[in-house]
């Protein structure tokens, strides 16, 4: 059973000389630590789409934003679900970044109808591959609150870990923002034995849909070749001295993305 998901919605109501006449919603997810209104509304987004005519469709996942937020990983098995209820019956473009591209991806695994065009933003190697060391040096940070200058060990000198360490402390810092859980957050990387495995290049023939991926040349997912060559319709973006968290306010990623579902603002 779907939950009762209480989706963003907005509908600009164009008239027939938009550029969104006759267009479908545009579905948008969020990143690990993000919301709707934080990733979606407050980079002004939403309101580009708004001046192309085109309706709005914002979702919350499940430990983030307006939803619930439960501190079991076990909650955390399957985050479709959410995106799957608020889908309407017609076919929607969709734009996610981060663990909002994964669970996109996913959603388009099983439901390959539902969706006419998918931005992927965030998102490469990691699709195939587990990184349990990083997961768990970001776990701990959230839990340090990110103060720890080795969040694994801090009379550790092995400057090869410096670089993961920035990154959980990162993580640690999104955590803590306002409105942000940390427990359900960390739950969400622990995840419950029903979290799924990682992809195989089978799984995502059936994504039939054209599909943009959209990494930073800074990113921790890179490379993402893999993933492009895999889906049967894809096509790499990657934006100049960009990171990971960078990524969904980067003016070239909201351009390519507009322009991919042809939502340009005129």
């Amino acid at each position: 059973m779907l939950p009762d998901v209480d989706a963003h919605r907005a509908d600009p109501n164009a008239d027939a000389a938009g550029t969104g006449a006759g267009a479908p919603p545009v579905v948008l997810v969020h990143g690990w630590g993000g919301s709707f209104s934080a990733t979606w509304q407050r980079s002004g987004f939403t309101d580009l789409l708004a001046d192309a005519g085109r309706e709005v469709i914002g979702v919350d996942l499940l430990g983030h934003g307006t939803a619930p937020k439960p501190h079991d990983p076990e909650a955390y098995g399957d985050l479709t679900e959410r995106v799957v209820a608020a889908l309407p019956d017609r076919p929607v473009d969709a734009i996610g970044f981060s663990l909002g591209a994964h669970t996109l991806l996913r959603t388009a695994i099983d439901e390959p109808g539902r969706f006419r065009r998918l931005v992927l933003a965030g998102i490469g190697r990691n699709v195939f591959e587990r990184d349990d060391e990083m997961t768990r040096r970001i776990v701990a940070a959230i839990e340090d609150g990110g103060r720890s200058e080795h969040v694994d060990d801090p009379d550790n000198d092995d400057r090869d870990n410096d670089g993961i360490d920035n990154v959980a402390r990162l993580f640690a810092q999104y955590a803590s923002q306002p409105g942000n859980d940390p427990a359900a957050l960390a739950a969400i990387m622990i995840r419950g034995a029903g979290a799924p495995e990682s992809l195989t290049e089978r799984d995502l023939t059936g994504v039939h849909c054209p599909v943009l991926i959209v990494v930073g040349d800074n990113d921790f997912v890179l490379p993402a070749d893999r993933l492009v060559s895999a889906l049967p319709d894809a096509t790499l973006k990657t934006l100049r001295r960009t990171d990971h968290f960078a990524t969904p306010e980067s003016f070239a990623f909201i351009d390519a993305a507009l322009e991919f579902i042809d939502a340009v603002p005129r």
